[in-house]
């Protein structure tokens, strides 16, 4: 199993930043995702729950369905998730069934987090794949964009 350098996740994970600023416009959590394998992006999403009406519509799944397009195949060995929060235990799970190399996500999510907090689903060594987990890249930016988007919701008097 190969790590990425950390300039390399880096890089990555702004990619992904980029991408849960877009979630803000359309009054989504702003979550981002990022799949890349060999140094390329063969997926990219972020939150559309709200604008699609769909529970499962988190960055992360997006991304993952998009990867499988992009290769044709739902087998995304090598492939490399890096997401601007700790994924919850929908999205761990499938990062899992998707056969990914290496998880790579921003700061933990105490409340759903599956990645560390709550549970360890992409390490459980009781399940047939294992996926590295690389975590706090970018923590601080990703904190700050979902602290910011919360402040102003909260604000507007919306309920979380």
């Amino acid at each position: 199993m190969s790590a990425g350098t950390p300039q390399e996740d880096e890089g990555f994970m702004r990619q992904a930043l980029g991408e849960a600023i877009r979630a803000v416009d359309h009054g989504d959590v702003p979550v981002g995702a990022v799949v890349a394998r060999g140094g390329e992006v063969i997926g990219s999403a972020h939150n559309e729950r709200e604008v699609r009406g769909d529970p499962t519509a988190h960055a992360e799944i997006l991304a993952l369905r998009e990867a499988a397009a992009t290769l044709k195949s739902w087998r995304l060995s090598g492939a490399v998730l890096y997401v601007t929060l700790e994924p919850c235990p929908m999205c761990a799970g499938a990062g899992v069934l998707a056969r990914l190399e290496r998880l790579v996500y921003g700061p933990q999510d105490p409340r759903a987090g599956a990645a560390y907090s709550l549970y360890n689903i992409p390490e459980d060594p009781r399940l047939n794949h294992n996926v590295a987990i690389t975590s706090g890249v970018l923590a601080r930016e990703s904190e700050a964009l979902l602290r910011s988007f919360f402040e102003t919701r909260r604000g507007q008097g919306a309920l979380l």
